[in-house]
């Protein structure tokens, strides 16, 4: 699979994998079935791994670490997260209430100090069972810019000229204030979920021209918006923005199916395609539950799509012109 690098010379696969899945999220899955939706990727040639201490109070760093040390620690490229810290929840016999199918015998606590940047990269790195990180983002930092701009990426920044990390990042469901971390702060990257999509573009109006600017990497999460796009057609009860989508949205969404499928492409295609045409975009992380979804992925990936398309999108307003 081909590779986009970052200003730091690290390079990523265009295809990255998101683990919330492997945390549980919404509902278990077994290791077993972690373990063959990671071999699909990885024999699809997915080299770029993305978890979180979030997801599933750790567990998604720890199936992760278990898939990742038997091939070798120069073979992949790994990002993290910092900002929850997982301290013991007194309150036991409890289930996770934040969206995981696991006990709650942790709970998160917001933390964007340096120390507490500090602490949780030792601590995922222990859940991991790995020597060092290739990418640390700050995660949903939306309300706590102060303490995110002024302490955490400076601890982060650290950790990249010790050599403990390779780039620093920040990832969020919003285009602006990533924009601002471009702006005022020394990352090197940043992951954008849902704002850059084959549905909706907010990010082309702030964050991509400053972030071509700069020089910074972006790697666009929710390609799929919550599921919206994941299906040929949008399946009744899809969500958007983890809510149901309204009626209009879904007209919306149909009008692209037609336009996508009047070129022979289905819309899953077309909405993974879509990011990877912008220079500054360096990959696209997807989150699958099943070795079948990872396979459409890569499939979807893998197909050609012909330029008449954007064309055609871009005259009908789904996107720019200069993006067709």
């Amino acid at each position: 699979m081909r590779t986009r690098k970052l200003r730091t010379g690290l390079g990523i696969t265009e295809l990255g994998l998101g683990t919330s899945q492997m945390g549980n999220l919404g509902q278990a899955i077994t290791d077993e079935d972690a373990a063959a939706t990671f071999q699909t990727a990885w024999e699809g040639g997915i080299r770029y791994f993305d978890t979180a201490p979030h997801y599933g109070l750790g567990l998604s760093e720890v199936r992760v670490g278990d898939l990742l040390r038997p091939v070798g620690r120069d073979q992949f490229v790994l990002s993290t997260k910092v900002g929850r810290l997982l301290e013991a929840n007194p309150r036991t016999g409890e289930m996770d209430d934040e969206g995981f199918a696991v006990p709650a015998s942790l709970r998160r606590r917001w933390d964007f100090s340096r120390d507490g940047v500090l602490r949780s990269v030792e601590e995922s790195l222990a859940r991991l069972g790995l020597e060092r990180l290739d990418i640390v983002h700050l995660h949903d930092p939306d309300d706590h810019w102060e303490q995110a701009s002024s302490e955490a990426v400076p601890a982060l920044v650290e950790l990249r000229e010790q050599g403990v990390i390779n780039a620093v990042g920040v990832g969020m469901n919003q285009s602006a204030m990533l924009t601002e971390f471009v702006r005022r702060t020394d990352v090197d990257l940043v992951m954008c979920a849902n704002r850059y999509t084959l549905l909706e573009q907010p990010a082309s109006a702030d964050l991509l021209p400053l972030a071509a600017e700069r020089g910074i990497s972006v790697v666009v999460a929710g390609v799929f918006n919550s599921g919206l796009l994941a299906t040929p057609r949008p399946a009744p009860g899809a969500h958007y923005d983890y809510r149901p989508a309204p009626p209009k949205l879904l007209d919306r969404v149909n009008a692209l199916a037609d336009i996508c499928e009047s070129h022979g492409v289905t819309l899953p295609t077309a909405a993974l395609a879509f990011p990877l045409r912008h220079p500054v975009v360096a990959g696209v992380v997807i989150g699958v539950r099943s070795p079948q979804q990872c396979a459409a992925a890569l499939a979807g990936h893998a197909a050609t799509v012909p330029d008449a398309l954007w064309a055609e999108l871009a005259e009908a307003g789904f996107i720019r012109s200069e993006q067709a």
